[in-house]
C-alpha cells in the first residue's frame, strides 16, 4: 500500500510592497505595507505613511499594490 503525504501549506507573507501618490505634488513611491519609520514623499516631504505597531498608516492614495 503506497503511502500518502499530505500537502505541506506554506504560509504567505501578509505584507506587501505598495506604490503610493502624493496627496500634494502627485509623486509615485513604494512604500513597505508594515514600515516600522515615518516615510516621506521624496519630492515635497509630507508624510506618506505612519507606523502603527502593524500595518502602516497610509496618508496617500494607493496606486498599485505590488506583488
Amino acid at each position: 500500500m503506497p503511502v500518502k503525504f499530505s500537502k505541506v501549506l506554506i504560509p504567505q507573507p501578509r505584507s506587501k510592497f505598495i506604490k503610493v501618490r502624493c496627496p500634494d505634488c502627485g509623486n509615485e513611491q513604494v512604500v513597505f505595507s508594515h514600515a516600522a519609520m515615518v516615510v516621506r514623499c521624496l519630492v515635497c516631504g509630507r508624510v506618506l505613511a505612519e507606523p502603527t505597531g502593524g500595518k502602516a498608516r497610509l496618508a496617500g492614495h494607493v496606486v498599485k499594490i505590488l506583488e
